[in-house]
């Protein structure tokens, strides 16, 4: 859905002239779009998904929603979704598709969610997932792979280390912690190589189903860049899905940066 909003201001001179169209090359219109964008951002495990999302929601205002958070939100809550999840969860067994489903279908029809756009992050994860919400129309505008080889994935995990006093996270190769806290820092328990390349795989294994859905609208992005290169990228991604969405965007983008567009009367 676009949301446009248009402010044209006209100099009182006792009336326009009518017929033939004019130019009034000093008066502009201020042009206000907003394109409501829906994104899918999806990767690996260290592929560097979390720095972006939070970038993505500064710069775009997208509401960024991570069916984890959801589900414990709706169990905490008590809702009816909640409650089935809960039941499974008691079992220890996986929530089903349709439950998860039903909560993403809520949260979507929220009014922040209308108003400013969605960032779904890390989800759909299977192909069944992927069937089940596309049954919903739940689809994106835009589908983000970021692409990371598997071996700098395993070195991205196993270099990471947690400080407990200040929750501070280092990487003994690419953010290394100064000497003083070395001591005291700790390595998570998944953050083995072992564990790492079975999740690294989990993931390979069911993205390739997950993306055969939105080949139309995905982007596949280079994460072994640097996070602001990367970002960059993205944002090309989402700049380029917003002119599609809302040509008056692109046409005023264009203009000088003094200048905002003209009026035709």
């Amino acid at each position: 859905m676009l949301a446009q909003q248009r402010v044209v201001t006209r100099r009182q001179q006792g009336g326009f002239h009518t017929g033939k169209a004019c130019v009034r090359p000093t008066r502009r219109t201020a042009i206000k779009t907003t394109a409501t964008l829906k994104v899918m951002i999806s990767g690996a495990p260290a592929a560097g998904k979390g720095t972006q999302c939070a970038k993505i929601i500064d710069k775009y205002n997208l509401v960024h929603i991570s069916v984890g958070d959801i589900l414990r939100d709706e169990v905490k809550n008590g809702t009816a979704a909640g409650k089935k999840a809960k039941d499974y969860m008691d079992r220890g067994v996986l929530v089903p598709d349709e439950v998860v489903v039903e909560m993403v279908k809520s949260r979507l029809a929220q009014d922040d969610v209308k108003k400013h756009g969605w960032l779904l992050d890390g989800y759909p994860r299977s192909a069944s997932q992927a069937e089940a919400i596309e049954k919903e129309g739940i689809r994106p505008d835009l589908f983000l792979l970021i692409q990371v080889p598997d071996e700098l994935l395993v070195e991205r995990v196993v270099g990471r280390r947690l400080d407990p006093v200040t929750g501070a996270i280092y990487h003994l190769k690419y953010n290394p912690p100064p000497p003083e806290v070395i001591g005291r820092l700790q390595q998570r328990s998944d953050d083995t190589e072992d564990k790492c390349r079975v999740r690294v795989a989990t993931h390979n294994a069911n993205v390739g189903a997950v993306v055969g859905y939105y080949k139309d609208v995905m982007k596949e992005i280079d994460g072994t860049k640097s996070m602001d290169a990367v970002f960059e990228d993205i944002s090309a991604a989402l700049d380029e899905t917003v002119t599609k969405k809302d040509p008056l965007e692109a046409y005023c983008k264009d203009q000088p940066a003094a200048d905002e567009c003209r009026v035709y009367e």
